[in-house]
């Protein structure tokens, strides 16, 4: 399997819910609002024998015109059209900005059109339900009745024979973590409930989750049984480290 870490950039992000660019070269932490986190933004892109995968659809900004995720996607070789599936941890507007593309005439339409998109759909009803600051419902309206969605509707589950995905609700209610494995690798995306390095190693309790708690235990069980078996986590948040092997020197 090739992973490929799309990353669109550094930001801090605080009470306000909006994603501030940090240039980690130029600008200095101590300038950044009070109580604001510094994060990367940074989908992944995993090409196994079957399928492109696409994990998590990143904030949905743009670059030389177009979608950011379609440039960093070109930069590394991979047409949009390419994508065969997208996978979903969750749907706050920092992992599904990308999800979706306007036309010409201001209408949405889901961004990867040769694509199978994988939703639970309690986050789906959760986000539309919920909305604004964290959700952005008008992006994600093109999931409903598109017959290219998948609804994942029970706890935990089978893609295809080699992809497993389980709902664990930590960050967010009904956010779900996966798991791909082929030709004995095992890779494991847990989105915001394993979203940097550091987080794995501590126990650390984050209050900007829905249950701290439950996804700090998560995360130590992950860890543990990471180690035991090689996988290799890749951090959506992480402003260092993309991809790690449990068990090897980061």
């Amino acid at each position: 399997m090739r992973i490929i870490p799309l990353s669109e950039g550094s930001f801090t992000i605080g009470a306000d819910k909006i994603f501030h660019p940090f240039d980690t070269k130029e600008d200095e932490l101590q300038e950044r609002a009070r109580g604001s986190l510094l994060v990367e933004v940074q989908p992944f892109c995993i090409e196994t024998e079957r399928d492109t995968l696409l994990l998590d659809c990143g904030l949905g900004f743009r670059k030389n015109n177009q979608l950011q995720i379609y440039q960093n996607l070109q930069d590394h070789g991979i047409a949009p059209e390419a994508i065969t599936k997208v996978l979903m941890t969750h749907l706050h507007k920092d992992h599904a900005g990308g999800i979706s593309v306007k036309d010409q005439l201001g209408n949405a339409k889901l961004a990867f059109p040769n694509a199978v998109f994988f939703v639970q759909r309690r986050e789906f009803d959760f986000a539309v339900d919920t909305g604004y600051p964290s959700f952005m419902p008008d992006e994600l309206d093109p999931l409903d009745n598109d017959t290219r969605v998948v609804w994942l509707h029970d706890d935990e589950g089978m893609i295809d024979n080699y992809i497993r995905y389980q709902l664990t609700g930590g960050h967010s209610p009904f956010h779900q973590v996966f798991w791909i494995e082929e030709e004995g690798s095992i890779i494991f995306f847990g989105g915001d409930e394993a979203p940097q390095l550091n987080q794995m190693k501590s126990r650390y309790a984050a209050k900007y989750d829905y249950d701290g708690k439950k996804a700090m235990e998560w995360r130590r069980l992950w860890w543990e049984q990471g180690s035991r078996e090689g996988w290799h986590f890749l951090f959506y948040h992480d402003i260092k480290h993309a991809v790690v092997k449990a068990g090897a020197p980061a």
